[in-house]
């Protein structure tokens, strides 16, 4: 039995080794094509693909019925050696036929499951009154848990906050107000704010399996990201907005108000999207279940035990024990994305399996007699311990919601255990297809999922390519836990890269290195967190001092994804198509069969290692040798953020003044990076619109920054207060920029122009009150405009200042180009080089062309972002000027 017990993990039995079974894998394949290509279909055609299949399908077993017959009566007949021979040919024939007809009756049960599934968007009144945009009152019920709508920026706002709820609609009131019943999936949005500040301003909504879609109401849409609300109040809301609409649970029936719509993107499980008037309260017309109830109050008791944790911890808990997402800032999220590592905050199938090791023991000792689980270790015997496990599974089901996700989470996780326990890989696949078929019959739109394609595809290379790649590494001497962990990490990533790559048309060259480095902590966090969601409602100061412990493994976890994330070379752009997903698994597979020569020379694997770091680290001295950039002796830098400005001033080495931080941390903080600015003296925000102080975490991210100077008009109020408290998280100072002001780094010294002192242009917004800069560098004067408009810029050319914008050298084209420009002060200013910054594809228009062409006009080189890339300034001692692009 000890040399039993000392097999490694998803090591096969030697009498149950043999070639993979994979009779079940082409009609789990036709039910999910057939449920994914159906969905939409009209039941004409629906209806005549179930029966010709049906027909085919009875056609083939008839005729094998047939032919086994006829053979058992020619074997009567036959010699023994024939009998042999044709009974190995009779068998591998008949495989196939079976095989074909077994698909086909899958198709037609898919086909019929979908066109079940599909008329709930077309039945009774609720697709007609969407097309007319009716206001109407409707009885719904909740069937999923309330979340809140990412911001996004937008121009120079921010989207308002809405708080999205899946729901089921029962009846709809007539104009003679009589209740029509009906059954119809929508999405309820309701406007609870006027938007908030990213990263940090607010609880962040993050996805279960970084789905993410896109829903509308008539001239409005909004960024879905899949994350949970809150539950019976304890630890849920808080004071955000939308409180009471986010602490609602699942079964809940609502009567509501509002307006139905078609929702924007087609394909989706929704007949129609209900948008509920601004500050409107949910009213209850009957309680959830009681399932529902006791869910929610562990998920509550979950919260409660975590109030006290460090953020990181804080956030990720919940969603790494029942994926309760609701405190994940935007922030976080996107470091998980960018290292993949998005499922450890999704109800995954490892949870489980994780809950069910621990009670069973090590699934590669689970039919040996030395265990070592907690149940053989209590002297529970082997049924009972079954029988345990499936408690312990519905009881997982019923914490994490009931919904399709979480059940492919239970089957998936479920699957992997019992194959890895009992060592029989022959039986890996059946399984797994035999999930997926009822999965897809179950429900139809989870063919469509992202999700579940990808929890499939990583399900089957654990159980697949995993234990060949493990069992090859050991031969090459790779100590057998760390081979296990790379085989696992390396085998998920590669059949799940393309997919990822359609999803955020980029490649993560950290995710393997980042799963490796939590997986060790996934396990603690996971035990943990589940100990002290089930000790919450008895014993709470039991429960937050568990939580405290599952807090140091959660917050590593938390730490390597924003680690790796930060770095400047985390990933690279892909084509986000399918064309590109092929290409990424050709270039995939090439890797791996490159990677089995390579490891016959660790020198090499050294050397392939050592490449690698450096793509991904960057070291801005190294990336200045082979790339040219940042130019030596550059002056100012636009740094390309999209639609929205960030522009540098160089004030030594490693440091820079930073003016204004565009819309996304990411990029500002890439940008940042490449320059090789470490150290930050001054922030300048020329104002508060979303495009110029969305971006500020990513300037502040890793550095020492001195102070942040804003306007003194603080509007939009949002993101006024978004400002103030990512510098209060950071004890930087805010001050205000006063017209006359003066200041100098180093060689670098600068002029606030505008606005003046005294009561802010209020009545012209905050364009108009934006921060204006002149700037002189290495003999260089630059202008700064920020987002000023005619008549701030008329203003600023009536003012004392006016004669010392005349013939600047360089002007920062104010409010991205816009047509709305004074001509007389392009004039006056008349700028050997104009820069512009704006988005690819923008939908202002931006540049316009008649105010590129009055640039042109006045002898102005002009050169822009969405074209041109980053631009850097540069000047030698002669003051010769000239630009380079990155």
């Amino acid at each position: 039995m000890h040399a039993a017990s000392g097999r490694r993990l998803g090591d096969a039995h030697p009498r149950q080794e043999g070639p993979l079974d994979l009779r079940l894998v082409p009609p789990a394949l036709a039910a999910w094509a057939t449920a994914a290509s159906t969905l939409g279909a009209s039941p004409e055609l629906v209806g005549g693909l179930v029966v010709v299949c049906l027909l085919a399908a009875g056609a083939l077993l008839l005729v094998h019925r047939r032919r086994g017959a006829d053979d058992a009566g020619w074997r009567d007949d036959a010699s023994g050696g024939s009998r042999s021979t044709e009974s190995a040919v009779g068998g591998r024939r008949a495989w196939p036929r079976v095989t074909v007809a077994a698909s086909l009756l899958c198709v037609a049960a898919a086909a019929a499951s979908a066109g079940l599934h599909g008329a709930d968007l077309r039945r009774g009144p609720v697709p007609a009154l969407a097309r007319e945009y009716a206001t109407v009152t409707v009885e719904v019920e909740i069937t999923s848990d309330p979340r809140l709508a990412r911001p996004r920026v937008r121009g120079d706002h921010l989207t308002p906050d809405s708080v999205l709820i899946e729901a089921e609609v029962r009846s709809v009131e007539g104009p003679a107000r009589t209740a029509v019943a009906t059954r119809a999936p929508v999405l309820v949005i309701v406007d609870v704010g006027s938007g908030w500040g990213t990263s940090g301003s607010r609880p962040g909504f993050a996805g279960r399996a970084g789905f993410a879609g896109r829903w509308g109401a008539g001239d409005a849409d909004v960024d879905v990201k899949r994350g949970q609300g809150g539950a019976d109040g304890a630890g849920s809301s808080g004071g955000r907005p939308g409180a009471s609409w986010l602490e609602l649970l699942p079964s809940t029936c609502l009567r509501v108000t509002g307006r139905l719509a078609l929702p924007l993107a087609g394909g989706d499980r929704i007949a129609a999207v209900l948008r509920v008037r601004k500050h409107a309260e949910p009213v209850t017309v009957r309680e959830p279940t009681a399932v529902q109830r006791l869910a929610g109050r562990l998920r509550a008791g979950l919260r409660t035990a975590t109030e006290g944790l460090p953020t990181d911890a804080r956030a990720l808990l919940p969603g790494l024990v029942v994926g309760d997402t609701s405190r994940i800032t935007p922030e976080l999220d996107e470091a998980f994305k960018d290292t993949d590592l998005a499922h450890t905050l999704a109800v995954s199938g490892s949870n489980l399996t994780i809950i069910l090791a621990l009670l069973l023991g090590p699934p590669g000792l689970a039919q040996q007699v030395e265990r070592r689980g907690l149940a053989p270790r209590l002297g529970v015997p082997l049924r009972t311990t079954a029988l345990l496990g499936g408690v312990l599974t519905l009881g997982f089901v019923v914490v994490c919601r009931p919904d399709p996700s979480v059940l492919r989470a239970a089957a998936c996780g479920a699957i992997v255990l019992f194959a890895l326990a009992t060592g029989r890989r022959r039986s890996l696949i059946p399984a797994l297809a035999t999930a997926v078929l009822l999965l897809v019959l179950y429900d139809p739109w989870l063919a469509r999922s992202y999700g579940f394609l990808l929890s499939v595809l990583a399900t089957g290379a654990l159980l697949t390519l995993a234990p060949r790649w493990c069992a090859s590494l050991r031969r090459r001497r790779v100590p057998s836990r760390l081979a296990e962990a790379l085989a696992a990490a390396g085998a998920a990533q590669a059949v799940c890269a393309p997919v990822v790559a359609v999803l955020s048309a980029r490649v993560s060259l950290v995710a393997v290195p980042c799963n490796l480095l939590v997986e060790f902590a996934v396990a603690p966090a996971t035990v943990l967190g589940f100990a002290a969601l089930a000790t919450a409602p008895v014993a709470m100061p039991a429960a937050k001092s568990l939580a405290w412990l599952a807090s140091w493994p959660a917050g590593w976890i938390a730490g390597v994804a924003r680690a790796g994330a930060a770095l400047p070379g985390a990933g690279v752009d892909w084509p986000g198509s399918w064309g590109g997903a092929l290409l990424l698994a050709m270039a995939t597979a090439a890797a791996v069969m490159l990677g089995r020569r390579v490891l016959r020379y660790p020198w090499l694997c050294g050397l392939c290692a050592a490449l690698l770091l450096l793509v991904v680290v960057q070291p801005p001295p190294l990336t200045r040798v082979l790339t040219g950039w940042p130019p030596p002796g550059w002056r100012l830098a636009m740094c390309d953020v999209g639609q929205g400005d960030a522009t540098v001033l160089a004030a030594g080495e490693g440091v820079g003044v930073v003016v204004d931080a565009g819309p996304d941390p990411k990029l500002v903080d890439r940008c940042l990076h490449t320059l090789g600015v470490t150290r930050v003296p001054l922030v300048v925000l020329t104002h508060f619109h979303a495009d110029h102080v969305a971006g500020l975490p990513g300037v502040l991210r890793g550095r020492a920054v001195g102070a942040i100077e804003t306007t003194g008009f603080e509007e939009p109020r949002e993101q006024a207060e978004f400002v103030r408290k990512e510098a209060r998280a950071r004890n930087v100072p805010v001050v205000r920029a006063v017209a006359g002001e003066r200041r100098r780094v180093g060689a670098l010294d600068w002029e606030v122009l505008w606005p003046p002192p005294g009561p802010a242009p209020e009545p012209d917004g905050p364009n108009d009150a934006s921060v204006t800069l002149l700037v002189r560098s290495a003999g260089l004067r630059m202008l700064l405009l920020g987002d000023l408009e005619p008549p701030a810029q008329q203003a600023l050319a009536r003012s004392p200042a006016a004669e010392l914008v005349r013939g600047v050298d360089v002007l920062k084209v104010a409010h991205h180009g816009s047509a709305y420009q004074d001509p007389d002060l392009i004039r006056a200013v008349a700028p050997r080089l104009a820069l512009i910054s704006c988005g690819e594809g923008n939908p202002y228009g931006h540049p316009a062309p008649s105010t590129v062409a009055a640039l042109r006009a006045g002898g102005a080189v002009v050169m822009r972002t969405d074209r041109d890339g980053a631009l850097a300034v540069v000047a030698d001692a002669g003051g010769d000027m000239r630009v380079a692009r990155d």
